[in-house]
């Protein structure tokens, strides 16, 4: 199991250590055991999730030094992910989680306390509302693979990052008629596309597309804006 694990990693240029691949394992362990229980994911063979969910989240490092920064925050992080691999990989990282339902929260906190990680937290909010309280421009890095479009997930995560940090969102597919519709949208909310990076996930025919927005003026404190209106009126 190490060595698959361990393998994957080298393919984007990461050297897993014994303890960092026992973490995983727990982790994975733990997400197993939780998924019988509550949902967390439709992904449970252990091949399957070190790739679509491990290395993944790993992937990061195909656009972005992350090597040296403070803080990062994970929006909609459901089971963890990018959060936890990122965690683990890059300890001096203090990382806060945020995701809508207690119910995972619960699991976070359980997989913080069995892997023994430090400066990481897991905290039960709406982003709508997170956006509104002292963690506002306060990280380097706020990263996050939920679903919705670019303009609503940039209006939840770009007033969470610092003036000189990066939103790096996880997109599915090819984004570029996506960036069109929506870049002027990013621009309002302070942010500006600074690279785009699209690739395949490792031996899969999975597309994923990283955005590296930069934050260069503050994001008016309009936003974001309150619970459901993003949604119902993105910015374009």
């Amino acid at each position: 199991m190490i060595d698959y694990l361990r393998d994957y990693a080298k393919k984007l240029h990461i050297n897993l250590t014994d303890e960092k691949c026992e973490r995983f394992i727990r982790y994975y362990n733990i997400l197993v055991e939780w998924n019988s229980k509550i949902n967390l994911t439709a992904i449970t063979d252990y091949e399957e999730v070190v790739v679509k969910h491990f290395i993944d989240s790993l992937s990061i490092v195909n656009i972005v030094d992350i090597n040296g920064s403070n803080s990062l925050i994970d929006i909609g992080t459901g089971a963890g992910f990018p959060g936890i691999p990122l965690k683990i990989v890059f300890p001096s990282l203090e990382v806060v989680l945020v995701d809508s339902l207690d119910k995972r929260v619960k699991f976070l906190n359980h997989v913080i306390k069995e892997l023994d990680l430090k400066n990481i937290k897991a905290v039960h909010a709406r982003a709508e509302e997170f956006g509104h309280t002292n963690y506002r421009e306060k990280f380097d890095f706020c990263v996050t693979r939920a679903v919705s479009n670019l303009s609503v997930i940039s209006e939840y995560c770009l007033p969470l990052v610092k003036i000189g940090g990066y939103f790096i969102p996880y997109k599915s597919r090819e984004v570029k008629q996506e960036i069109e519709d929506y870049e002027i949208a990013i621009e309002e909310l302070g942010g500006v596309i600074d690279d785009v990076s699209i690739f395949e996930l490792p031996d899969t025919d999975i597309t994923r597309s990283l955005i590296l927005i930069y934050k260069d003026v503050e994001t008016d404190k309009k936003y974001p804006r309150r619970n459901g209106v993003p949604q119902k009126k993105p910015l374009r």
